[in-house]
């Protein structure tokens, strides 16, 4: 119960922070979202461009575990996902509130599962991020970026998002693992304490889940 009050807790205070204390909006935001929506990114930093995108990628990410651990929720996984597309964390928040632990997965996967359960996911994802990394490491600049994180809500809230999607892993990362009989607390940790990166890794190289589907049509085949 203490851990459901705690993501509450953390819903309401960072929506109260990102409406009353956060810088104010500018004028440009609307013109910036929609640039960065549609590839207009000439005279965008390019550290908010890679920004942009990556937070395009971690709702992916969320999903590769929220659609198979939906599977025993009595609440909609999909609806939570599909959100967070558009507000990250402020979506994902709720949805972690509302959850039971769930250590284990019953019956067939299906085509939608089995691509979000496939570590071809996890390497375009790895490969897209890492390439978006690169750009705005390499070519953005880092004091324009901080004067606009000190004075813009949209890039201020974006950032916080990202930082409380790194922080939030975890929480769904145990479970996936038990699903999968994968009891290493080591590489647990390796996975939490890298942001954004581990959790890539980890969609790359995680064992398959079980699928009654499979096995199904394999006791179909055998001769009788």
């Amino acid at each position: 119960m203490s851990r459901k009050i705690g993501f509450w807790l953390l819903w309401l205070g960072v929506i109260t922070y990102a409406f009353l204390l956060a810088p104010p909006n500018q004028p440009e935001t609307p013109e910036l979202i929609k640039n960065l929506s549609t590839g207009k990114w000439e005279g965008i930093n390019p550290l908010i461009i890679a920004l942009f995108n990556i937070m395009g990628i971690w709702p992916m990410i969320y999903g590769a575990l929220m659609f198979i651990d939906g599977r025993q929720q009595k609440i909609p996984a999909w609806l939570f996902a599909t959100v967070s597309f558009g507000v990250g964390a402020f979506a994902l928040l709720p949805y972690l509130a509302l959850r039971q632990p769930n250590h284990e997965f019953t019956g067939s996967k299906g085509t939608f599962l089995k691509a979000l359960d496939s570590r071809w996911l996890g390497v375009a994802l790895t490969l897209g991020t890492l390439g978006l990394l690169s750009f705005g490491l390499l070519k953005g600049n880092w004091g324009d970026f901080a004067q606009q994180w000190q004075t813009n809500r949209f890039i201020h809230v974006m950032s916080l998002d990202f930082c409380l999607l790194c922080l939030l892993f975890p929480t769904l990362l145990g479970d996936d693992m038990a699903r999968r009989g994968w009891k290493n607390s080591q590489v647990f940790w390796a996975v939490a304490l890298v942001p954004l990166v581990g959790p890539l890794l980890y969609l790359c190289l995680r064992p398959s889940l079980p699928d009654s589907g499979d096995e199904v049509a394999a006791g179909s085949q055998q001769p009788v």
